[in-house]
């Protein structure tokens, strides 16, 4: 049989990282890569400096990763990077509103990126936190969670890198169900301290979602990044010995985030592949 030749899966990077040195866009680039060759699929993508050279993609992409970055998402809004963000966005939501594109654009919004589509719909608040959420936490599911796709395989609670000053707090529960929204998962209960649990997960529709936490983030890369005599420095100054060593030995456990790693995202580049899949794109048959 005459093979035909494999259609390529574009996916477009948006890199929100304000060219502050970080590991969450080599983890997106060895995801892609891995997640390509276990399925023999030509994964190509291209990536785009959001917030220093106002770069973003056009419609020609399959499938499209908003990273998470540094600052505040909150004194980002109306600067014209953000402007031109929002403006990808609204191209990406009349696109999938069309009834015409049967080939619908998916989304997946980390960390930073999560906060800015939390703020723009205004399903809750966004605002800063009392100290900032370093390390690694467990996240408990809701009820939309466990049936969510890209969480299946993961346990209840769940391991995440949680890395940020900022959280999402308070949702706007009759907003969240007039646009069709679901809470996915929230952060680890604690009883001792009296404040409102973050929401981490949140299913925007059917084809954006985005998380706080960094689904990203690669176990065994990041020990060894953590263990670099600079950043185990720094980390011990910022947070303290304790946190150091506990963030490495669950880094190393293969049931915490190198779990999360292996099925978050890959999930959700398994409901975009087979939509994709389902509506007609060619692939090797």
């Amino acid at each position: 049989m005459k093979l035909r030749q494999k259609r390529n899966i574009r996916v477009a990077v948006l890199d929100l990282y304000e060219g502050v040195p970080n590991q969450g866009m080599r983890c997106i680039r060895e995801i892609l890569n891995q997640y390509g060759e276990a399925n023999d699929l030509d994964m190509e993508w291209d990536e785009f400096d959001v917030r220093q050279k106002l770069e973003t993609p056009g419609m020609s992409y399959d499938i499209y990763i908003s990273s998470g970055g540094p600052g505040s998402p909150l004194e980002s809004e109306g600067s014209e990077w953000e402007n031109r963000y929002f403006d990808w966005f609204q191209q990406i939501e009349s696109w999938n509103g069309n009834a015409a594109h049967i080939q619908k654009k998916f989304v997946f919004f980390i960390c930073h990126s999560y906060q800015l589509i939390c703020r723009h719909y205004k399903i809750a608040i966004v605002n800063k936190r009392k100290s900032t959420s370093f390390g690694v936490f467990p996240i408990h599911l809701l009820e939309d969670g466990k049936n969510e796709l890209i969480f299946e395989g993961l346990s209840d609670p769940f391991y995440v890198v949680d890395s940020r000053d900022y959280q999402v707090v308070s949702p706007d529960m009759q907003r969240l169900q007039q646009s069709g929204a679901a809470i996915l998962c929230i952060e680890k209960e604690r009883p001792h301290v009296p404040l409102e649990r973050a929401v981490m997960a949140i299913r925007f529709n059917d084809y954006m979602i985005g998380t706080q936490f960094h689904p990203e983030a690669d176990a065994i890369g990041m020990s060894m990044y953590l263990q670099r005599e600079d950043k185990k420095k720094g980390v011990i100054e910022a947070h303290g010995e304790a946190k150091w060593a506990s963030m490495i030995e669950q880094l190393n456990d293969p049931d915490k985030i190198l779990w999360t790693y292996s099925h978050v995202l890959p999930n959700f580049l398994d409901q975009a592949v087979e939509h994709l899949q389902a509506e007609g794109l060619e692939f090797r048959v």
